[in-house]
């Protein structure tokens, strides 16, 4: 187990491997369709969407935090 000081490292590298997965799939779909090779394609455009998503993520996460804490505390 690593430790908890890693937890946004962690976080980060999960959320962008799901979310990649999802969205890389569903233009991948929307794009070709069902089509000889989807499979190939999709894991091909997920693996680079995960390292590009991956990237932004640890880049954007603090600006996104501070901004949704503002959000959240107004009455």
């Amino acid at each position: 187990m690593l430790s908890a000081k890693y937890l946004h490292q962690v976080q980060a590298f999960l959320l962008s491997g799901f979310m990649s997965f999802i969205m890389s799939g569903a233009i991948t779909f929307i794009n070709l369709g069902r089509s000889d090779g989807f499979a190939g394609i999709w894991l091909h455009a997920w693996i680079l969407a995960w390292i590009i998503s991956f990237a932004a993520i640890l880049l954007v996460f603090p600006f996104a935090r501070k901004l949704a804490m503002k959000i959240a505390s107004k009455p």
